[in-house]
Protein backbone atom coordinates (compact mmCIF):
# COMPACT_ATOMS: atom_id res chain seq x y z
CA UNK A 1 0.00 0.00 0.00
CA UNK A 2 1.10 3.22 -0.83
CA UNK A 3 1.88 6.07 1.89
CA UNK A 4 -0.56 8.18 0.32
CA UNK A 5 -3.31 5.43 0.46
CA UNK A 6 -2.38 4.92 3.99
CA UNK A 7 -2.71 7.90 4.86
CA UNK A 8 -5.83 8.88 2.93
CA UNK A 9 -7.27 5.85 5.31
CA UNK A 10 -6.05 6.97 8.29
CA UNK A 11 -7.64 10.59 7.71
CA UNK A 12 -10.74 8.89 6.81
CA UNK A 13 -10.90 6.29 9.42
CA UNK A 14 -14.43 6.20 11.69
CA UNK A 15 -16.32 8.30 8.87
CA UNK A 16 -18.71 7.27 6.36
CA UNK A 17 -18.77 6.98 2.49
CA UNK A 18 -21.79 8.66 0.93
CA UNK A 19 -23.11 5.03 0.29
CA UNK A 20 -22.90 4.03 3.94
CA UNK A 21 -25.03 7.34 5.00
CA UNK A 22 -27.37 6.35 2.53
CA UNK A 23 -28.02 2.98 3.85
CA UNK A 24 -28.10 4.16 7.41
CA UNK A 25 -31.01 7.20 6.48
CA UNK A 26 -33.06 4.64 4.13
CA UNK A 27 -35.07 3.15 6.41
CA UNK A 28 -36.68 6.65 7.68
CA UNK A 29 -36.05 8.36 4.19
CA UNK A 30 -36.25 5.60 1.52
CA UNK A 31 -36.45 8.01 -1.79
CA UNK A 32 -32.96 9.69 -0.49
CA UNK A 33 -30.66 9.37 -3.17
CA UNK A 34 -26.94 10.34 -3.42
CA UNK A 35 -27.93 13.61 -5.76
CA UNK A 36 -30.22 14.81 -3.16
CA UNK A 37 -27.43 14.18 -0.12
CA UNK A 38 -25.15 16.03 -3.29
CA UNK A 39 -27.85 19.15 -3.39
CA UNK A 40 -27.65 19.24 0.72
CA UNK A 41 -24.47 19.22 1.07
CA UNK A 42 -24.10 22.74 -2.05
CA UNK A 43 -27.13 24.15 0.46
CA UNK A 44 -24.94 24.06 3.62
CA UNK A 45 -26.77 22.11 5.18
CA UNK A 46 -23.31 19.74 5.88
CA UNK A 47 -19.72 20.12 4.65
CA UNK A 48 -18.30 16.45 4.40
CA UNK A 49 -14.18 16.44 4.46
CA UNK A 50 -12.88 15.40 1.11
CA UNK A 51 -10.27 12.61 0.91
CA UNK A 52 -7.01 13.43 -1.06
CA UNK A 53 -8.56 11.49 -4.31
CA UNK A 54 -11.89 13.34 -4.03
CA UNK A 55 -14.28 10.92 -2.08
CA UNK A 56 -16.85 12.70 0.37
CA UNK A 57 -16.78 11.43 3.65
CA UNK A 58 -19.21 12.38 6.54
CA UNK A 59 -18.92 12.52 10.58
CA UNK A 60 -21.63 10.82 12.77
CA UNK A 61 -22.14 14.64 13.18
CA UNK A 62 -23.35 15.04 9.90
CA UNK A 63 -25.19 12.36 9.73
CA UNK A 64 -27.36 13.68 12.23
CA UNK A 65 -27.69 17.01 10.66
CA UNK A 66 -28.65 15.39 7.45
CA UNK A 67 -31.29 13.45 9.62
CA UNK A 68 -32.91 16.35 11.45
CA UNK A 69 -32.42 18.49 8.42
CA UNK A 70 -34.49 15.83 6.24
CA UNK A 71 -37.24 15.50 9.14
CA UNK A 72 -37.81 19.18 9.25
CA UNK A 73 -38.34 18.52 5.61
CA UNK A 74 -40.65 15.86 5.34
CA UNK A 75 -42.60 16.07 8.76
CA UNK A 76 -42.77 20.20 8.47
CA UNK A 77 -42.49 21.50 5.39
CA UNK A 78 -39.88 23.67 5.79
CA UNK A 79 -37.43 25.13 2.78
CA UNK A 80 -33.68 24.38 3.42
CA UNK A 81 -33.01 28.54 3.93
CA UNK A 82 -34.89 27.97 7.11
CA UNK A 83 -33.58 24.60 8.03
CA UNK A 84 -29.75 25.96 7.89
CA UNK A 85 -30.56 28.94 9.55
CA UNK A 86 -31.71 26.87 12.37
CA UNK A 87 -28.63 24.52 12.20
CA UNK A 88 -26.56 27.94 11.57
CA UNK A 89 -28.33 29.02 15.33
CA UNK A 90 -27.22 25.61 17.02
CA UNK A 91 -23.75 25.55 15.81
CA UNK A 92 -23.05 29.26 17.30
CA UNK A 93 -24.68 27.77 20.54
CA UNK A 94 -27.95 29.27 20.49
CA UNK A 95 -30.93 27.68 21.75
CA UNK A 96 -33.31 28.53 18.83
CA UNK A 97 -36.59 27.55 19.32
CA UNK A 98 -37.37 25.11 16.51
CA UNK A 99 -38.79 26.77 13.32
CA UNK A 100 -42.77 26.73 12.95
CA UNK A 101 -44.07 24.50 10.71
CA UNK A 102 -44.96 25.87 7.42
CA UNK A 103 -48.54 24.64 5.36
CA UNK A 104 -48.45 21.78 2.66
CA UNK A 105 -47.99 23.20 -0.94
CA UNK A 106 -50.49 23.83 -3.04
CA UNK A 107 -48.39 21.30 -5.50
CA UNK A 108 -49.05 18.35 -5.72
CA UNK A 109 -46.64 15.65 -4.29
CA UNK A 110 -44.72 13.74 -6.68
CA UNK A 111 -46.77 10.43 -7.70
CA UNK A 112 -45.60 7.33 -6.04
CA UNK A 113 -46.18 3.87 -7.50
CA UNK A 114 -46.07 0.06 -6.41
CA UNK A 115 -44.62 -2.24 -8.40
CA UNK A 116 -47.78 -3.46 -10.12
CA UNK A 117 -48.99 0.44 -10.51
CA UNK A 118 -45.30 0.95 -12.27
CA UNK A 119 -45.77 -2.43 -14.34
CA UNK A 120 -49.43 -0.97 -15.77
CA UNK A 121 -48.01 2.26 -16.33
CA UNK A 122 -45.03 1.24 -18.54
CA UNK A 123 -46.98 -1.33 -20.36
CA UNK A 124 -44.25 -3.96 -18.78
CA UNK A 125 -43.82 -7.78 -17.98
CA UNK A 126 -43.00 -8.84 -14.83
CA UNK A 127 -39.79 -10.50 -16.26
CA UNK A 128 -38.70 -7.41 -17.62
CA UNK A 129 -38.88 -5.70 -14.51
CA UNK A 130 -37.08 -8.21 -12.82
CA UNK A 131 -34.29 -8.32 -15.26
CA UNK A 132 -33.68 -4.23 -14.67
CA UNK A 133 -33.45 -5.09 -11.21
CA UNK A 134 -31.49 -8.12 -11.37
CA UNK A 135 -28.99 -5.87 -13.85
CA UNK A 136 -28.99 -2.50 -11.97
CA UNK A 137 -30.66 -0.81 -14.65
CA UNK A 138 -33.14 0.31 -11.97
CA UNK A 139 -33.04 0.07 -8.48
CA UNK A 140 -35.83 -1.93 -6.47
CA UNK A 141 -37.89 -0.20 -4.26
CA UNK A 142 -41.30 -0.20 -2.49
CA UNK A 143 -42.24 2.82 -4.33
CA UNK A 144 -41.37 3.91 -7.39
CA UNK A 145 -41.32 7.38 -9.20
CA UNK A 146 -42.62 8.76 -12.90
CA UNK A 147 -39.08 8.92 -13.69
CA UNK A 148 -39.07 4.91 -13.21
CA UNK A 149 -42.01 4.62 -15.13
CA UNK A 150 -39.74 6.75 -17.62
CA UNK A 151 -37.18 4.45 -17.82
CA UNK A 152 -39.38 1.09 -17.98
CA UNK A 153 -41.30 2.67 -21.13
CA UNK A 154 -37.68 3.10 -22.51
CA UNK A 155 -36.80 -0.54 -21.69
CA UNK A 156 -40.36 -1.73 -23.33
CA UNK A 157 -39.88 -0.31 -26.43
CA UNK A 158 -36.24 -1.30 -26.52
CA UNK A 159 -37.24 -5.00 -25.85
CA UNK A 160 -39.19 -5.23 -28.31
CA UNK A 161 -36.30 -4.90 -30.99
CA UNK A 162 -34.65 -7.68 -28.67
CA UNK A 163 -32.49 -5.33 -26.78
CA UNK A 164 -32.30 -6.36 -23.19
CA UNK A 165 -31.58 -4.65 -20.16
CA UNK A 166 -27.85 -6.19 -19.22
CA UNK A 167 -27.52 -4.82 -22.98
CA UNK A 168 -28.12 -1.20 -21.57
CA UNK A 169 -26.45 -1.90 -17.69
CA UNK A 170 -23.27 0.24 -19.22
CA UNK A 171 -25.23 2.97 -19.81
CA UNK A 172 -25.93 3.96 -16.25
CA UNK A 173 -22.28 2.87 -15.46
CA UNK A 174 -21.45 5.25 -18.45
CA UNK A 175 -23.95 7.90 -16.49
CA UNK A 176 -22.04 7.08 -13.31
CA UNK A 177 -18.50 8.06 -14.60
CA UNK A 178 -19.78 11.45 -16.15
CA UNK A 179 -20.81 12.38 -12.52
CA UNK A 180 -17.42 11.60 -11.73
CA UNK A 181 -16.02 13.22 -14.37
CA UNK A 182 -18.31 16.73 -13.29
CA UNK A 183 -17.13 16.08 -9.69
CA UNK A 184 -13.76 15.94 -10.71
CA UNK A 185 -14.00 18.88 -12.66
CA UNK A 186 -15.38 21.01 -10.09
CA UNK A 187 -13.31 19.42 -7.39
CA UNK A 188 -11.67 23.12 -6.59
CA UNK A 189 -15.27 24.77 -6.37
CA UNK A 190 -16.29 22.36 -4.07
CA UNK A 191 -13.32 22.13 -1.71
CA UNK A 192 -14.41 25.58 -0.19
CA UNK A 193 -16.42 25.77 2.59
CA UNK A 194 -17.97 29.35 1.13
CA UNK A 195 -21.21 29.31 -0.42
CA UNK A 196 -20.82 31.38 -3.27
CA UNK A 197 -18.35 28.72 -4.53
CA UNK A 198 -20.89 25.44 -3.47
CA UNK A 199 -23.38 27.74 -5.21
CA UNK A 200 -21.57 28.21 -8.78
CA UNK A 201 -20.50 24.07 -8.33
CA UNK A 202 -24.36 23.59 -8.42
CA UNK A 203 -24.62 25.92 -11.32
CA UNK A 204 -22.15 24.48 -13.44
CA UNK A 205 -22.81 20.55 -12.89
CA UNK A 206 -25.77 20.44 -15.04
CA UNK A 207 -24.48 22.80 -17.72
CA UNK A 208 -21.25 20.21 -17.89
CA UNK A 209 -23.60 17.17 -17.81
CA UNK A 210 -25.49 18.38 -20.70
CA UNK A 211 -22.39 19.16 -22.50
CA UNK A 212 -21.10 15.30 -22.13
CA UNK A 213 -24.28 14.12 -23.34
CA UNK A 214 -24.21 16.33 -26.60
CA UNK A 215 -20.89 14.60 -27.10
CA UNK A 216 -22.70 11.42 -26.77
CA UNK A 217 -25.30 12.39 -28.93
CA UNK A 218 -23.01 13.34 -31.25
CA UNK A 219 -20.87 10.18 -31.23
CA UNK A 220 -23.85 7.72 -31.58
CA UNK A 221 -25.22 9.57 -34.47
CA UNK A 222 -21.79 9.62 -36.53
CA UNK A 223 -21.23 5.86 -35.19
CA UNK A 224 -24.50 5.08 -36.92
CA UNK A 225 -23.91 6.64 -40.19
CA UNK A 226 -20.39 4.96 -40.76
CA UNK A 227 -22.50 1.63 -39.50
CA UNK A 228 -25.09 1.39 -41.61
CA UNK A 229 -23.55 3.05 -44.96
Amino acid sequence: MSTASARERSASAGLLSIGQVLARLAPEFPTLTSSKLRFLEVQGIVTPVRTESGYRKFSTTDLERLRLALTLQRDHYLPLVVIREYLEDLDAGRDPAPPAATPPSIVPAPRRYRRDELLSAAGAAPQLLNDAISTGVLAGSDAYTDQHVAILRALVALDRHGIEPRHVRTLRQSAERDVALVESALAPLLRRTDAASRARAHELAPELAKRLEELRGIFVRDALERGLT
